[in-house]
Formats: structure tokens, sequence, C-alpha cells
């Protein structure tokens, strides 16, 4: 019998999928190649599945996967001598995986094509075959994080780096809901967290957060700094003065004064909503699990994700160079975002879309310029690339867009292929790699299809 959680999921395929992963990965002990995603979900996954396999005394060699790459899937596992482990990414590519000569078990929460049957060294463990929504319920990271309970009742405490990836993928935003809350609330009941509720500015004096805020981000105030302070002091509040520390009649006065300044720059409720949320301090840690996310997410996105693993195994330098890489990358995104509210953003009948000069930041910059800047009504698609090589295209909607018939997989997946590239992810969030001259054809597609999936009008 399966140690962890066997009783979450009532589903034959939740037990069937967990057995055969588990069943694979104790068979071939040894050295293990990861392969995951650069993003704040995926350094979260194989920083637990790195922890996991070191407590059994596996040997472990990391290697992040940057966008939609098949061509860099089949590179990694024609260079892989040994079992290879693929956690938030790859299920698109299940056809890849039988022609490795050792054992390859993925671990993604994406949708996928109709898949042949496996063969017996191949595990692909996926919630949405147990009837769990991957884009709101569970993401790659507390799916890595099950999967390692599964291995070891020990690994509940890599809690600290599920939950950054659930909060990462944004899965927290109106609480956690599933099976992630499932998991998080026997976590709790452990000792291994405990959550919190309060205005989430960081730790930052209030000046300085309310300038720097990418999330939300505040038309007029993020990226300004006197009219940052200046709004502050109209509210009787030291700029100096940190969040943590107001009383809690000005916590409710700054908190109401920022909600307003947010439904005036027209951000739909379940984003205005964030300021005031739950948060999950990891006692292990010493911090809220969100500090963990930014310092993982930066780590990838300014192109130093071992960081991040590092970072989850101790490494005592680690710290300080996510500490860096957080700077960095919010600088970025900030200066994305101030780009996109002063100008820039191009419009379709049903898509908007934009240039992004920074490829590891465009995905943050659309979600948070569809959360916070731009109409509500369209997804927006952020293109990088120079030259002649291959766009990488970030999709971005909101569960609003959703529950109205977006989905961005097949958008992105079926505009992708007529122009020669290939996309992929979730129905909120998608993504593709496409040739530098379909850019325009491409846009046609995804304009045309989205316009089927709103219904042909603006919701």
């Amino acid at each position: 019998m399966a140690s962890g959680p066997d009783g979450f999921v009532q589903h034959p395929s939740y037990t069937a999928e967990f057995a055969k992963a588990r069943g694979l990965l104790l068979a071939h002990p040894g050295r293990w190649r990861i392969i995951y995603h650069y993003d704040g979900d995926g350094i979260a996954s194989a920083s637990s599945a790195v922890r996991a396999l070191r407590r059994l005394g596996y040997s472990v060699q990391a290697t992040p996967l940057v966008g939609v790459e098949r061509p860099r899937m089949e590179t990694l596992l024609t260079a892989s001598l040994g079992p290879v482990l693929v956690v938030d990414t790859g299920a698109a590519w299940m056809d890849l995986y039988p022609k490795h000569p050792h054992p390859v078990v993925v671990l993604d929460h994406h949708q996928y094509p109709p898949l042949p049957d496996l063969p017996p060294h191949v595990a692909l463990v996926n919630p949405l075959d147990w009837g769990v929504d991957g884009m709101s319920e569970l993401c790659a990271s507390t799916l890595t994080w099950l999967f390692t309970i599964f291995l070891d009742p020990r690994n509940w405490d890599n809690v600290g780096w599920g939950l950054s990836g659930a909060i990462s993928d944004r899965q927290h935003v109106g609480g956690l809901k599933g099976l992630n809350r499932t998991l998080v609330e026997e976590a709790t009941r452990r000792g291994l967290v405990r959550p919190t509720r309060g205005l989430r500015l960081g730790s930052a004096p209030l000046g300085t957060a309310l300038a720097g805020a990418i999330d939300p981000f505040f038309r007029g105030l993020s990226g300004q700094r006197e009219r940052a302070e200046a709004f502050l002091r109209a509210l009787d509040l030291d700029p100096s003065a940190r969040a943590s520390d107001l009383p809690e009649e000005a916590a409710t006065r700054l908190a109401g004064a920022l909600r307003r300044h947010l439904e005036e720059q027209g951000a739909r409720p379940e984003f205005v909503d964030v300021l005031v949320q739950d948060g999950w301090t990891i006692p292990s840690l010493g911090v809220d699990a969100q500090e963990v996310a930014n310092w993982q997410n930066a780590t990838g996105r300014v192109g130093t994700p071992g960081v991040g693993i590092a970072l989850a195994l101790g490494d005592a330098e680690a710290m300080g160079r996510a500490r860096r890489a957080e700077a960095t990358w919010r600088e970025g995104v900030l200066g994305g975002l101030l780009r996109l509210e002063a100008g820039g953003i191009k419009e379709r009948k049903s898509v908007q879309w934009f240039e992004s000069p920074e490829p590891t930041l465009a995905g943050t910059q659309a979600g948070l310029a569809m959360n916070y800047l731009l109409d509500p009504n369209r997804p927006v698609f952020a293109f990088s690339g120079t030259g002649t090589e291959p766009f990488k295209v970030s999709a971005r909607g909101t569960p609003w867009l959703v529950g109205r018939g977006l989905d961005l997989s097949a958008a992105c997946r079926t505009a992708a292929a007529k122009v020669g590239g290939e996309g992929g992810g979730h129905r909120v969030a998608s993504g593709a790699t496409i040739p530098h001259d379909g850019r325009e054809a491409f846009l046609d597609e995804v304009d045309r299809i989205v316009a089927e999936q709103l219904g042909g009008t603006k919701p």
C-alpha cells in the first residue's frame, strides 16, 4: 500500500497514476534527470522533487525548460542516460517518451491531446484525469508535493514549495480551492504552515511598497514614488511605516483607499480583492509563502532557476542571490507595465497584443496587465523575439473570461499549428512558439478562435 493521502480523491485514475509513477521511481534508484519549467511553479515543483529524491539517497540533475520547446525536450531525452522525471511541462509530448530506453515519469497539470496506451516504463500523472481542475485546484508544485508524500510521508514538509508554486500560478487568488485546500489544511493540522490574513503589501516601508507594487499594479502610483508618498500622506499615513505595523483603523483606511483606486482604474472585483487576502507563514522558513514564491519565480525569470532550487536545499548563498534576483525581476516587470500604461497595446476584434523585449518576463507582464491595465473583455497575447528567431508567445485571460468560454490552450495550440509552431497550456494562461514570419497569421487565427469561443461578441 502506498504511503500518503490515498483517499483524498475518489477516482480510480488517481490511485492508478500515482501507483505506477511511484513504482517506477522506487524501482530505479540511482541518478535521475529532473526536467522542469523555469517559472515559479516549475521551480517549486523541481524543489520538492529534488528534496524528495535526495531523501531517498538518489542523485539528481535538474534541467530547466523554457517555453514550449519540443526540440529541446528531444535533445534532453537523447542526452539522458538514465530515468527522467518531468514536472510542470511535457504532457503535450507523450509521444516522445516511449522511445526513451529508461523510465519516464511526467507530473503535469496542463491540458494535453489524446494519448495512446503508455508502455510500462512511462507514467503520466495529471489531475485532469481524476476530475480535478489543473487550472485552479492543483498546480504542478502541489501535484509534485503530493507525489513526494506518496513516496514518503516525511515529505509533508515540502509544503513551502507546494504553496509557493501555487501562489506563483495564482491559484491562491480568491482562496485555495479543491485539492490545494485539502493539502494545505492537512499541513496546517500537522503544524507545518500557519494561515494568516491581512493587507498584502509586503514588508517594505509603505512608500517603497506602493511605488514598487506590481500585484496589484496601481495606475498612477506604481513606479511613481512622489505620487505614491503623496497618496499616503493624504490619508495621514507615514510613507516610512510598514503595513504590518499599522493600527487596525489605519490599515482599514489604507485598504479602502487602495480598493477605490483599483476600482476606478477598471480592475475586476477578484483582482481588487487581492489587496486583502490569505497568507501562509512557513514556520520552518520563518517567512510567508508569498516571499518564497517571489524568490523562486524571480530566479527563473532572470535566468538563474537553479538558485531557486538551491534555496530549497538550504544553500547558504542562495538567499542573497534570490533577493537580488527578485529586485531585478520586479524592476523588469514594473518597467513593462509602465510601458503598457503609457501605450503600446495593439487591438484586434477579440484579442489585444503587445511586444515585450524581455522574453522571460513577458508572461508575467501579460498576466498583470490583463488584471489591472487592459480591456478585461479580451485576452492579451505578448510576443517576444528579435531578428528572425521564433516568437515566444504568452497568452493570458481571466477566470471571468474562461467562464464565458475562453480556452487559450486550444486557441494557442490550433493557431500555432496552423503556422508551423506549437502551443498549449491552460484555458486561462497559455503559450506558443511560432515562426517569426507567422505572427500575423497566428493573430488572425486566434482572433477568429477567441471570437467563436466568446460567442462572436464582447462579453
